[in-house]
């Protein structure tokens, strides 16, 4: 593992194996930073930023491809390599993870027919794919960056890591769920997503299930069964995790204590937030709090 700290950012690399590596870096909000890799074009390129922005020069800085704060990119080239010329705003959190195709496609042997660019027709074709990440992958990303670990355990606790946000990324469940053909028809669709909208807009005062099958015009009964056909989930039940997830990330920030976290979801007692996210992750709000600052 190679680690440079100064004033002005910490930039680390670590091998987890031969063509997979990993690279994070936190630049702080004084200045502009980044760093460059040689890669061949026998692997695929993942770019997360958590915050800021980076961007992905070619050609001299003829060409830039973006990173936005809380979106990933994934490159993949066969016909051509793509070296990281990476330059990243102040104040920017970034990982990149690099790793052979050969070894990738080991991953996912028994389930490449769900991963479009692995399958033999499109194996010479190029992927350029650009996305929101889930609060789920912040947290891994806040893990990874801070990557509090003792260094016996360093290697097994980074790839692990690694390996949580690749099942994130490519879990098609979300997906899949929006497409489901059970639903009557697109506009029921239309106002079953406009619903999980509202509700996630709302989330410290959340309007009751009248006042939103009122607000999408939609009745009850049909905005339950719907909710629960496209997201697998109750109205409630969803946004219960979705509240988790964000209290997760928000004290993975290590910017709020228990009580604002709680606040900020609209938890009117610190006791009814600590009894949620202890019945969601097994470990009160607190502790876990620790576990990322220690």
């Amino acid at each position: 593992m190679e680690s440079k700290n100064n004033a002005k950012r910490t930039f680390w690399e670590y091998a987890l194996e031969p063509g997979f590596e990993l690279y994070c870096l936190q630049q702080d909000a004084q200045s502009k930073g980044g760093f460059q890799r040689a890669v061949n074009q026998e692997v695929i390129q993942f770019h997360f930023c958590l915050k800021g922005r980076g961007d992905l020069q070619y050609n001299g800085g003829a060409y830039t491809f973006s990173v936005y704060e809380n979106h990933v990119v994934l490159l993949y080239n066969p016909q051509k390599s793509l070296p990281i010329d990476l330059v990243v705003a102040p104040d920017t959190w970034m990982l990149s993870v690099v790793i052979s195709i050969k070894k990738f496609h080991s991953l996912f042997s028994n389930d490449a027919g769900q991963i479009s660019f692995l399958s033999p027709e499109n194996s010479t074709q190029k992927f350029y794919d650009d996305r929101v990440f889930s609060p789920a992958t912040a947290v891994v990303l806040s893990q990874l960056l801070q990557c509090k670990v003792d260094d016996s355990v360093r290697a097994l606790y980074l790839k692990a890591k690694v390996y949580e946000l690749f099942s994130l990324y490519f879990d098609t469940t979300a997906a899949d769920l929006e497409q489901c053909p059970f639903l009557e028809n697109e506009d029921q669709v239309r106002r079953i997503r406009q619903a999980k909208t509202l509700l996630l807009e709302h989330m410290a005062e959340p309007p009751t299930l009248q006042e939103l099958s009122h607000k999408v015009g939609i009745n009850i009964k049909k905005l339950k069964e719907g909710f629960k056909q496209l997201y697998g989930q109750t109205v409630y039940g969803f946004l219960l995790d979705h509240k988790m997830d964000e209290a997760q990330r928000l004290l993975a920030t290590q910017k709020y204590n228990v009580n604002e976290v709680g606040l900020h979801l609209g938890y009117s007692t610190s006791s009814h937030f600590i009894a949620a996210f202890k019945k969601k992750f097994g470990t009160t709000p607190k502790k876990y709090l620790m576990s990322v600052s220690s």
